[in-house]
């Protein structure tokens, strides 16, 4: 279950015996191995009524994965672990309000709010996959240009709102002020004044959609409901969940094996990006 960015995190390692009892070690190391690749050794606490047993709770500052290292010497032990941190802004094509709503969550009930979340950034992939970017959000691209130059540059994320700048990346390249450039929603970069760009481009731009369509905010909600049904037993009766045939998806999608039922790609067809644009 991946971790909110600024969340305290706690971490907790038992130290044993070699015959299994727990027992207070001499030295406690933990490493925290950050995204960046960098390490931290935060101080470990050790209740003074719970022999053997140590926590942290650490205060994330960046997201990705985080690698654990507890080192325990005399006796000797060692434990490993991992945990996760989102991005302070993730893409969700759904609210969780929306999610919990769709799946038929009494309001009070909150259980599953963190599982239901992690759904929901899977969801946002299996959609933009489809049909590009769903959600704002800055993108940036290397595009290298033949040495003639060219008049219009396919940009890889589409649909494109806005150009933010096209700096040039080798030392001496040519730059272009995004107010000298023109970007369709296909993503067609072009200069105003119709002349070539040059050179080893770094292109940042901002794609997705100002406004949702609802038909990918009903294929969304779709195949939530389609992957909720793994937390349930092949035993237990689905009908709450809209069971039927379509669910069970007996022509699966390409590239997607099972994941997304043939209504909810019916929904996305008007969007779908075509062959080979991702």
């Amino acid at each position: 279950m991946p971790f909110d960015l600024g969340d305290a995190v706690r971490l907790r390692a038992d130290c044993k015996s070699t015959v299994g009892t727990l027992t207070n070690a001499t030295t406690v190391v933990l490493t925290i191995t950050l995204p960046d690749g960098t390490t931290v050794t935060p101080s470990v606490t050790n209740p003074p009524a719970s022999t053997g047993e140590y926590f942290v709770d650490y205060t994330t500052a960046q997201a990705g994965r985080h690698g654990v290292r507890w080192v325990f010497t005399t006796p000797s032990s060692a434990y490993t672990d991992m945990f996760d941190v989102r991005a302070a802004a993730p893409p969700l094509i759904l609210s969780l309000a929306d999610a919990r709503q769709h799946l038929q969550f009494p309001a009070a009930d909150t259980s599953h709010d963190e599982q239901m979340r992690g759904w929901l950034e899977s969801v946002t992939e299996l959609v933009e996959s489809l049909c590009g970017p769903v959600v704002r959000r800055a993108v940036v691209e290397d595009h290298p240009i033949q040495r003639w130059g060219v008049t219009e540059l396919a940009l890889r994320r589409t649909p494109v709102l806005s150009i933010t700048s096209a700096a040039g990346v080798l030392t001496g390249g040519a730059s272009y002020d995004a107010a000298d450039l023109t970007v369709d929603g296909n993503g067609i970069l072009r200069r105003l004044d119709g002349g070539r760009m040059y050179g080893l481009l770094r292109v940042t731009y901002v794609a997705g959609r100002s406004v949702v369509p609802a038909n990918l905010s009903s294929a969304a909600k779709i195949i939530l409901q389609h992957l909720w049904r793994t937390q349930y037993g092949a035993s237990r009766a689905l009908s709450g969940l809209g069971g039927g045939e379509d669910f069970a998806v007996t022509e699966p999608i390409a590239g997607f094996g099972y994941a997304i039922p043939n209504r909810a790609l019916q929904l996305m067809e008007p969007h779908r990006l075509p062959p080979g644009v991702a």
